[in-house]
């Protein structure tokens, strides 16, 4: 189905399902956005690379892009969506899973990732944590929907959910949710962002057993300082998701000191415009 079709069903199934003439998303020179009050979401898309082989592509990570919408043709529609999307407190919970701002992000992502998805490999989508805990059952069964109607293959989607040490008390919850995704046949990514939120959560990552587990790369300062164990702790992580069968993305790489790290610390796969740069130098040279 032609993008400006797809764009349009998803208009109208928005104003069947909330009542009302709001029409959140738009196409303009190619790409889909999506109308939250006063901003413009729309999607970019990290590549994610094979850290032996940095030409070799595994996907790609869909993050967002904000811009300020002020289109005065469409004020009064931008006030109204934002009021729906938001004021969500007196609505019942699966009223307010579907009209959420993540549900909007994921339909905007997925839209436009139909201009990648010929080049292969995985998308992985942010899955905020409150969503999954606000959700009692049936996870991913709404965006399967979504997804089938793209055309895209459900085991390529990778739903990935940040998480430290503060929702430790929610793990069980976090658990099932996120086993009901992989029931579906969603792949599974835990995102722990840096080394600091790693502490607390191996026995999640062990229970869990995830395709993906996303390391933010050190930084400079951690790098150079003598006496920090961070490598020994991303040896240590990356050594018991191969144990589970997953594999480990570096992320966030900007230099080659931390490219370095990829390699002596058995990374999988890696993500940054380090490699983004390598490449595009590479290919220049040809």
């Amino acid at each position: 189905m032609p993008l400006q079709q797809l764009v349009q069903y998803f208009n109208d199934r928005f104003e069947t399902e909330h009542h009302s003439n709001i029409r959140p998303f738009i196409l303009e020179k190619g790409l889909v956005s999506g109308i939250f009050g006063p901003i413009q979401i729309g999607s970019v898309f990290e590549p994610v690379r094979r850290a032996d082989d940095n030409e070799k592509l595994a996907g790609h990570i869909a993050e967002l892009s904000v811009t300020p919408y002020d289109n005065s043709q469409h004020s009064q529609q931008s006030t109204e969506i934002g009021d729906l999307l938001t004021d969500v407190i007196p609505q019942p919970a699966d009223f307010q899973s579907i009209i959420s701002l993540d549900r909007l992000c994921r339909t905007v992502h997925m839209l436009n990732y139909l201009t990648y998805s010929h080049k292969g490999g995985v998308l992985f989508l942010d899955v905020d944590p409150r969503h999954i805990l606000g959700i009692k059952q049936n996870h991913g069964a709404y965006f399967e929907e979504i997804i089938i109607k793209c055309g895209l293959a459900i085991q390529n989607i990778v739903i990935s959910m940040t998480v430290n040490s503060f929702y430790a008390q929610h793990h069980t919850q976090l658990l099932d949710g996120l086993n009901n995704y992989r029931q579906r046949g969603y792949q599974i990514a835990l995102n722990i962002g840096s080394l600091y939120a790693a502490h607390g959560l191996r026995d999640l990552i062990d229970k869990l057993s995830a395709n993906y587990l996303r390391i933010s790369a050190p930084d400079t300062a951690t790098i150079q300082h003598s006496n920090s164990n961070w490598l020994s702790t991303l040896g240590q992580l990356t050594e018991l998701q191969n144990l589970i069968g997953g594999q480990t993305i570096l992320q966030q790489v900007k230099q080659k000191n931390q490219a370095d790290i990829a390699i002596s610390a058995r990374f999988n796969l890696v993500q940054g415009d380090y490699y983004n740069k390598l490449i595009t130098d590479h290919l220049r040279c040809l």
